[in-house]
């Protein structure tokens, strides 16, 4: 018999066995090897949308260099080679983690759902120092080109750091209060019928008013600014963790406090152990918008007595018409809500990951 190797293969008709040679595997051609490996995700692949965002920076430095600033009823505008320097700076950082691939691990991860917005920032930059400082169209002062906030961070670094230290302790002790006096207060009215008939009622009558709308009592009957402005902090934190801690602890399902209660709970038990962490979700929502709160009345609690804060920093600012400084302070406020809302994500996460297949996220 030859080398060909035969398989048994049973006929379906007569169910005798017959003897066959077995088709010859083909060897894959050098084509097919090609297209697989082009089709298998590349470990240390370029990341193209990075390397276009490169090229925008490296744009927007080489406008800002090349390009001459109009001059309006002043000499220049200051740190414009500066700028131009660090956005190219930023332009071979971002080529040259665009070229190190997956090789530049977990920092590639982070930046690359942002690669839309680093081309697209760049950009909005060009359009900004073309109207402001190349064009002037949108005049001084006005309106201030991008390295004018460069400025602010850089020669006033030491009045707005120490503004935002203010406003942070200022945030932090009135969030804190408003948080856990909110909490105290709708788990209370959530499962008390006494507290639902005396207190709710308290609660939507007093609730939708304006917390700045009480700066003149506040600042009457507080010792100092600085308490008078905590408390309007903790007043605009309270009422929405109140009213959600109320609802959340309100609309837990009855099913499952007869669970425990067949189980032998007692009423300290059903809630601390049933009701707050079926309502949890419901707190963090009246953190969040607590926190937003807090932020619109920092600046009208700040702006009145204080002796620092960004409240402070922007007024005074504004009474200089140093419009640049109040830019620079807007988007320091910015970052900080953000990097505030972004923690307060993280706890969340930590605290309610049982609660995920249960709960939208």
């Amino acid at each position: 018999m030859s080398g060909t190797t035969v398989l048994l293969e049973l006929a379906p008709q007569a169910g005798a066995p017959i003897l066959q040679p077995a088709t010859p595997t083909a060897a894959p051609s050098a084509t097919a090897t090609a297209t697989a490996v082009a089709a298998a995700p590349v470990a240390q692949g370029v990341w193209r949308q990075g390397l276009v965002a490169a090229l925008a920076w490296l744009l927007l430095g080489a406008l800002t260099w090349w390009w001459p600033n109009k001059e309006i009823g002043f000499s220049d505008w200051a740190y414009t080679t500066e700028f131009s320097v660090l956005t190219a700076a930023v332009a071979v950082l971002l080529a040259a983690l665009a070229l190190a691939g997956e090789r530049a691990g977990r920092v590639l991860r982070w930046l690359r759902p942002a690669g839309a917005w680093l081309i697209a920032a760049p950009a909005l930059l060009a359009v900004w120092e073309v109207l402001t400082a190349k064009l002037g169209v949108l005049p001084p002062p006005f309106f201030a080109p991008p390295q004018s906030l460069l400025e602010v961070y850089l020669d006033d670094s030491a009045r707005l750091g120490l503004s935002v230290a203010h406003s942070l302790r200022l945030l932090v002790h009135g969030i804190v209060i408003g948080s856990v006096v909110g909490f105290i207060t709708g788990v209370w009215v959530g499962w008390s019928r006494v507290a639902g008939y005396w207190v709710h009622p308290l609660l939507r009558f007093l609730g939708p008013v304006p917390a700045s709308a009480l700066l003149p009592l506040a600042f009457f009957f507080a010792p100092s600014s600085y308490s008078a402005a905590v408390f309007l902090v903790a007043l605009a934190t309270f009422f929405p963790v109140a009213v959600l801690t109320w609802s959340g602890v309100a609309n837990v399902s009855k099913s499952y406090y007869d669970v425990a209660r067949t189980l032998g709970a007692s009423e300290w038990f059903l809630v601390l152990r049933v009701a707050i962490p079926a309502a949890l979700p419901q707190v963090f929502v009246g953190l969040f918008m607590g926190l937003g709160a807090s932020f619109s009345v920092l600046i009208t609690a700040e702006m009145m007595g204080v002796k620092a804060g960004l409240g402070w920093y922007l007024q005074w600012a504004q009474g200089w018409a140093a419009y640049s400084n109040m830019y620079g302070a807007l988007l320091v406020m910015a970052v900080l809500c953000s990097g505030l809302i972004t923690l307060l994500f993280t706890v969340r996460d930590r605290l309610l990951g049982w609660q995920k297949g249960t709960v939208k996220w």
